[in-house]
């Protein structure tokens, strides 16, 4: 495939500009609330949405522009979710409207996404002065600005960029992510944009994104909570002019497949990351599980554990709190030969063999547990099935963060 990281974000792609602006949704006039991505054609579009009940009045919208497959601009903004508020749909369908005339699209090709409080009230009046200005500074280098657009309480860009091939054709794929907290995606807060300039039918791109969300977006936690408001959404305008994808059997399919999820990996690493309070990264890491299910419950049961996130803010080697997580993981599995090991840029460090503790240096797993990425390697000894879940440790500034969320 030949992936290589290069710089662009979602303007990578040929034919895509990106912008963002304030437009007064936020109090704080130094922060843009306001983004914009669009293509210079039509594209291809699949979405994967949140799982909770309680949903953002833009995916509704978002839903029916997208019911045809098809888009050419995502609108977002922050500050805000719109959600839990009785004239939300109204808000988000006009939202649209005035982007669609300052492009010149179709309101039906726009893609809409809020991201903030919720249950706060949303005035259309941003939305009237700020799109005229954010269409006027859509750019090919909008991208990191497109970016700040959507973060919330993110401290940093989550924003990546490759080229790989797909039937030796150069393609590209760029991805813009926000979320820090209320993370526990099924799809779910979080927002992903990715757009990519390959050629892919709607109905392959849909089952692509759903295959790769379900392997990296929703094998994320932070917190626990599952956003109202989560949305990924991946645009393709085929302006690479490689042969369409349109049968998923093909190498052509795989190929691409390899690159979203390489995007979507590298948004999923960062999301967690940059957890709320955050100073460490977890990455759960299953093996020897019966099947890929009991994987994949198994390496997530371990990266949600509060009682494990906190031990790792104190880089204390608690690994009973590991087995107590895979012990409570639905399923019908055997947890009497579990293998655990700690790892990171420091070395690694064998804690449990056959679901029984072994000695080890306390000093050691210390300076292990102290980086800021670790490696929780968990072998079952039951299969060959494999998974991998990403979290963060529990601090105390995610209470701080979230005690005053609001105010």
């Amino acid at each position: 495939m030949n992936l290589q990281e290069i710089g662009g974000g979602v303007c990578a792609p040929k034919g895509f500009i990106a912008g963002g602006v304030h437009c007064g949704i936020r109090k704080n006039k130094e922060k843009r609330d306001l983004a914009l991505i669009l293509s210079d054609r039509p594209c291809a579009a699949a979405c994967t949405y949140t799982t909770n009940k309680v949903k953002g009045a833009p995916i509704a919208v978002t839903r029916a522009h997208v019911a045809d497959g098809y888009a050419r601009a995502i609108l977002c903004n922050s500050g805000n979710a719109n959600t839990c508020n009785a004239d939300g749909v109204e808000i988000a369908t006009r939202a649209c409207q005035l982007a669609a005339q300052a492009l010149g699209i179709d309101e039906n090709d726009i893609v809409v996404a809020s991201t903030g409080v919720i249950g706060q009230p949303l005035s259309i009046e941003p939305f009237e002065t700020g799109i005229p200005a954010l269409a006027g500074a859509l750019s090919p280098d909008g991208s990191p600005a497109a970016c700040e657009g959507i973060m919330t309480t993110d401290t940093c860009k989550k924003e990546f960029s490759y080229s790989f091939t797909v039937g030796g054709v150069p393609c590209h794929i760029g991805a813009i992510a926000k979320g820090s907290g209320m993370i526990h995606p099924n799809m779910a807060t979080m927002l992903a944009f990715v757009t990519t300039d390959a050629a892919i039918t709607p109905e392959l791109l849909q089952k692509a994104v759903s295959s790769v969300v379900a392997d990296t977006f929703n094998m994320v936690s932070v917190d626990g909570d599952t956003s109202t408001n989560d949305m990924l959404t991946c645009l393709a305008n085929g302006a690479a002019e490689n042969p369409v994808i349109n049968n998923d059997e093909s190498v052509a399919y795989e190929e691409f497949c390899s690159a979203l999820y390489h995007i979507c990996e590298a948004l999923s690493k960062s999301i967690a990351a940059d957890g709320e309070g955050a100073t460490r990264l977890l990455e759960v890491r299953v093996a020897g599980a019966p099947d890929k299910a009991t994987a994949k419950a198994v390496a997530k049961s371990v990266a949600c554990s509060s009682l494990l996130k906190a031990a790792m803010f104190g880089a204390d080697a608690n690994w009973g709190r590991v087995l107590c997580a895979i012990g409570y993981t639905p399923g019908d599995f055997d947890a009497d030969h579990v293998d655990v090991r700690f790892s990171s840029a420091k070395g690694e460090i064998e804690v449990c063999r056959q679901s029984a503790g072994v000695a080890f240096s306390e000093e050691l797993a210390k300076e292990v547990l102290s980086q800021d990425v670790i490696g929780i390697d968990i072998d079952l000894n039951a299969g060959s099935a494999k998974a991998t879940a990403w979290g963060c440790d529990l601090t105390y500034d995610y209470v701080k963060i979230n005690g005053d969320y609001r105010t």
